[in-house]
């Protein structure tokens, strides 16, 4: 079973696009059933609050699956353990994740893009409003992502 959580600021726009791409992925495969993928945020602002409209749209624009009990909930210093890949979206995801963890000795953390050929960071569409570009690098990311797991004998 490879557990993989999603991290961004506050859990409404890229990590549950990045959460529900990848469920999507991994179902298309037939591999539904050898993961656990959730999302979560390394700030408190938006707890509790459903996904971004902006994000749903653009995931039901590509007939993604959302669900509509997703709520944002905060990443907690004992989420360390449960999960194989910690990946976040941006540099500030990383030091905040890294703030909460205080160490990452089993090299969890990754930024998504860190999966394709062009690493860097994925804007947040809460302030680019661009939630096109976002879904593309996040797309990408999570293809990567699950390239690397099925080419390293993850699973």
């Amino acid at each position: 079973m490879v557990k993989i959580n999603f991290i961004c600021h506050g859990n409404i726009c890229r990590s549950p696009m990045a959460e529900f791409v990848m469920k999507d992925l991994v179902k298309k495969q037939g591999l539904k059933d050898k993961f656990i993928i959730t999302s979560s945020a390394t700030s408190r602002e938006e707890i509790g609050n459903p996904v971004h409209t902006g994000t749903k749209r653009k995931l039901y624009e590509q007939k993604i699956a959302v669900s509509s009990d997703k709520r944002a909930v905060q990443f907690e210093k004992s989420d360390y353990d449960k999960y194989d890949f910690l990946v976040v979206m941006d540099g500030n995801n990383e030091r905040n994740l890294l703030r909460i963890i205080k160490s990452d000795p089993k090299n969890k953390v990754y930024k998504l893009l860190d999966f394709t050929k062009r690493k860097g960071d994925i804007a947040d569409p809460w302030y680019t409003g661009n939630f096109d570009k976002t879904f593309e690098d996040i797309f990408e990311g999570c293809n990567g992502l699950l390239t690397y797991i099925l080419n390293n004998s993850i699973l």
